[in-house]
């Protein structure tokens, strides 16, 4: 479906022309007149994209009037951008304010030609928007208002054994095919369609305090919390248990000879995807070697997995009964015993739930949905949606959870739409997703001036309350989380038209798609030949590390055809050096260079991208030396960088810099000196910077800066700047993390002044575990006024 993107440009392009810049652009071209008129046609068809987007289910002309409408939408945005690029431009040169250098650059010194070239182009694109605009008469559209933002709460990812509803029978079953299953050899169990919770819940039924011998072979999933959630899960049974991951074949063949001998174990694959009938026969094999009796569960969702691994009949998971999927539904529709205050709500409720056959996650999401409505017609609006009376295909996406889309506001609808271009079971990160959304102008600026990092993370919590995210994980700094399959079963639905995820050979794509995603390892050529066949890619991305690299051919195809991209994923490419026209990108906002172990250097013509927001280098160990003019990229909000330079330098002049990583740089020996000028930076994060004694007097001087992250530094010995005096002016700092500094002798005395710190975290640092010991440590009197301390891993009472 289109209408949640096309709701999404319509709305930025509106944002555009009511700024300063786009204003005073008009004026200086002339094209004052034909801003407003845009902005008036804009306007009225946002006014009826919502009735559209109710409507367009069932009424395939109304889906093509609003596929039309969105491409040409497209080509407005553009416009505008490459007008903003010109004003930008200028405020580099000029170094004045915006307004008068805007002014000035379009009235004056820029030749009349391209004013004239630029607002024939306006022109031109309103007038096509205006003839697609009128035919929204023959659907007899209604002007809808925008629903309110949602009310959400607060998600956690800690998950009681009371939270299981409705699966105690299941349980008890699973344990009698694991007491029963018997015979010569491994038992294996295929426990068909389990979810996280109810795995979490078997495992911990069955384990108890039994001794087992765990191994992991050949494993794909490269998620290191994953490995955190499934070793902290396996400590409940008694002492002495083992775990072993990441070894490879003949690693593990010999671990599992030399430890198994005659032991007994339990093994649970949790979540399984592989349809790899050998690959399971070899690990079976090496099982063999166990004393009898030893069990093997695994939990899939794809019945071809649970087919091919045997000697039992799959265990099928069938739907929750009605009554505990009604339970389900009110405990996320209610806060705790709030449904007894409303008996009509929990009748309608009660129809609702009917309509989910049992699916547990539909009841939650919808159940989220209505929480904190408590107007009827909010309730039977969900009861009585016509979604429930499309005819449904076997397999086909939920009728509820599309449902549960649909009454999401606007902002948030192109949001997870756009998240179909990373892959199933994907762990996704705060931090990188706002910056993919800002990329792509998906997050509403707020009248408030508040920040868009803010904005989007609001955004991520929105949707975590809601059930299209889940598996919260907190990192103190940043946080995780995942999409349900079938919540990205949905998002592929609604987003088929604009994003595709290629993940195998030979894939057929619509030439419709303007955002494409690699996760199957494809040699170049078939790259090359999936994006020859599209014209208006707005990105290209690459979700993992793939074995077959991109060189130079992929690099200039992308720049030659797609000069409207705006993210650009080369993550472990294979090229010396950017080409110089790179610049020709002009509407790019993010550029992902890491892995390359090739690159060395960077044109000064990538200091032209005034657009970009987001910059990765992380991970090019041969990287030299930033451009330099790199202090140009005005826009610019994220930065990751490693490099073999002995300094930092070039930064200073990055104003509206937020996050800065610095990681890898083996060589670095001083740091970030003039960063008093990053005032508007709010994380800073350095890591394995091996050389690194001391950091820059200036680092004091950011008062905006809310994380500071120092790690595996190990000749770091003082946080002080030399020791030179500085007053700190780091009065937002509220989380510090300092791990493996094993030459870090103390504390700075200015600790004391930072009053807004409430976390610290000290781990590997043995001179500082010492001193900040409660009371008796030396530095304690810098940290006692910090609600939280974590060294260690151990909270200080």
């Amino acid at each position: 479906m289109t209408e949640s993107f096309l709701f999404s440009i319509a709305d930025n392009v509106v944002g555009k022309i009511g700024s300063v810049t786009l204003q005073e652009i008009g004026l200086a071209w002339g094209v004052k007149t034909e801003l407003q008129k845009l902005e008036a046609t804009l306007t009225a068809i946002k006014s009826v994209l919502l009735d559209a987007e109710e409507k367009q289910w069932k009424d395939r002309q109304l889906r093509d009037w609003l596929g039309k409408l969105k491409h040409v939408c497209y080509d407005v945005e553009d416009v505008l951008d490459e007008s903003e690029y010109q004003a930008l431009q200028r405020q580099v040169v000029s170094h004045g304010s915006l307004k008068t250098k805007v002014l000035g650059f379009f009235s004056s010194s820029n030749p009349l030609p391209f004013s004239f070239k630029m607002g024939h182009r306006i022109k031109e694109v309103r007038e096509r928007l205006d003839g697609i605009a009128a035919d929204r008469a023959q659907f007899n559209l209604q002007t809808c208002m925008e629903r309110a933002p949602l009310v959400y709460r607060e998600t956690t990812h800690f998950v009681l054994a009371s939270d299981v509803i409705g699966r105690d029978k299941d349980k008890e079953k699973v344990l009698e095919l694991l007491m029963n299953s018997r015979g010569s050899g491994t038992g294996l169990l295929k426990y068909n369609e389990l979810n996280l919770e109810q795995s979490q819940t078997v495992l911990r039924t069955t384990l108890g305090n039994e001794n087992f011998f765990l191994v992991l072979d050949d494993m794909w999933n490269e998620d290191r919390q994953k490995w955190i959630e499934l070793k902290t899960l396996l400590m409940n049974g008694a002492k002495g248990n083992k775990i072993y991951n990441e070894l490879n074949l003949e690693q593990s063949q010999t671990v599992l000879r030399t430890t198994l001998g005659n032991e007994n174990f339990f093994l649970v694959l949790d979540d399984m995807w592989n349809e790899d009938c050998q690959k399971w026969i070899e690990l079976k094999t090496l099982l063999m070697n166990g004393a009898k009796g030893n069990k093997i569960v695994v939990t899939t969702r794809g019945h071809p997995v649970a087919s091919i691994m045997g000697t039992v009949q799959a265990y099928i998971l069938e739907g929750l009964p009605h009554v505990d999927c009604l339970s389900v539904f009110l405990k996320w529709a209610f806060n705790e015993g709030q449904e007894k205050q409303h008996p009509n709500l929990v009748k309608i409720g009660d129809d609702i739930v009917k309509k989910c056959n049992g699916v547990p996650l539909a009841a939650r999401t919808l159940g989220s949905l209505l929480f904190s409505k408590f107007e009827p017609r909010d309730w039977l609006d969900v009861r009585d949606n016509d979604i429930w009376k499309l005819e449904q295909k076997e397999g086909d996406i939920l009728p509820a959870l599309r449902l549960s889309y649909e009454q999401l506001p606007s902002y948030l609808k192109c949001c997870f739409a756009y998240c179909s271009i990373f892959p199933k079971d994907y762990v996704l990160d705060n931090e990188s997703l706002v910056c993919i959304w800002s990329a792509k102008g998906l997050i509403e600026p707020s009248k408030k001036k508040q920040e868009l990092d803010d904005i989007g993370n609001r955004y991520i919590k929105e949707m975590l309350s809601r059930s299209f995210f889940q598996d919260f994980e907190d990192h103190h700094y940043y946080f995780t989380f995942k999409m349900h399959d079938l919540m990205h079963d949905l998002a592929s639905f609604i987003s088929q038209t604009e994003c595709t995820l290629i993940d195998c050979v030979s894939p057929t794509v619509s030439r419709m798609v303007r955002h494409v995603s690699f996760s199957y390892d494809l040699d170049e050529k078939e790259i090359l030949r999936v994006v020859g066949e599209l014209n208006d890619i707005r990105t290209i991305y690459f979700p993992f590390v793939l074995e077959t690299s991109r060189g130079e051919p992929f690099l200039k195809a992308c720049i030659s055809r797609f000069k409207c991209i705006k993210m650009l994923d080369l993550t472990g490419s294979n090229f010396d050096t950017l080409p110089n026209s790179i610049n020709n990108l002009k509407h790019l906002r993010f550029l992902n260079l890491s892995l390359n172990k090739r690159i060395k250097k960077l044109p000064n013509s990538v200091c032209k991208l005034f657009h970009l927001q987001t910059f990765s280098l992380q991970g090019c160990e041969g990287f030299e030396n930033l451009p330099k003019d790199f202090g140009n990229l005005i826009n610019l909000r994220q930065l990751v960088i490693t490099m073999k330079q002995r300094a930092l330098t070039g930064i200073g002049r990055l104003e509206s810099l937020r996050i800065l990583r610095i990681f890898g740089c083996e060589n670095l020996e001083f740091l970030l000196q003039g960063t008093q000028s990053l005032t508007a930076l709010r994380s800073l994060q350095i890591g394995s910077c091996r050389s690194l004694e001391t950091l820059a007097p200036s680092m004091k001087q950011l008062p905006l800066l809310e994380h500071l992250v120092i790690i595996d530094c190990e000749r770091l010995n003082s946080l002080d700047g030399n020791g030179e005096d500085h007053v700190p002016r780091l009065g937002n700092l509220r989380f510090l993390f300092l791990g493996n500094l094993p030459k870090l002798e103390a504390l700075p005395e200015w600790m004391r002044n930072l009053t807004s710190l409430d976390r610290l975290v000290i781990e590997e640092c043995p001179q500082l575990t010492e001193r900040c010991k409660k009371t008796t440590g030396e530095d304690w009197h810098k940290i006692s006024h910090v609600s939280e301390i974590y060294i260690d891993g151990v909270k200080t009472p």
